[in-house]
């Protein structure tokens, strides 16, 4: 059954991980699992932080994004033993290059719903302004 934008949108709001999809140049579809906060205005933002560990800070999603400022994200629910519970929200999404005050909002509601984010250890939180939502849930 098909989630109305409203609907997408308080699951999107309400879930905590999903899957970036960026565009690789030379192999196409690029997909990293991520964290994320959404704010009032239809943006979202995705931390590049200093907790996980990493080859470099310079991640290939921010190279996929200022090669080609699309993206996708996916999150769902899986309920492997009552499928009726089963949903899933898409989001497009389109990269803000020049999003200082911004980021810095979304950085903030990063660091409020993650423990590990308090201290704000980010190295930038990457801007996505919301296209498009569309949804699926199985009742």
């Amino acid at each position: 059954m098909r989630l109305s934008a409203e609907r997408a949108r308080e699951r999107l709001v309400a879930h905590d991980h999903g899957v970036l999809a960026t565009v690789h140049p030379v192999r196409g579809v690029d997909a990293v699992p991520v964290v994320y906060a959404v704010d009032d205005d239809g943006y979202l933002g995705i931390p590049v932080d200093r907790v996980k560990p990493k080859a470099s800070t310079r991640l290939q999603r921010e190279r996929n994004l200022e090669a080609d400022p699309r993206a996708t994200l996916l999150v769902d629910h899986w309920d492997p033993r009552d499928w009726s519970r089963l949903w899933w929200v898409r989001a497009e999404l389109l990269r803000e290059m020049d999003a200082g005050v911004r980021a810095d909002r979304l950085a903030d509601l990063l660091a409020q719903r993650y423990r590990q984010y308090e201290d704000r250890p980010f190295v930038t939180v990457l801007v996505l302004r919301i296209q498009n939502l569309t949804g699926w849930r199985a009742r």
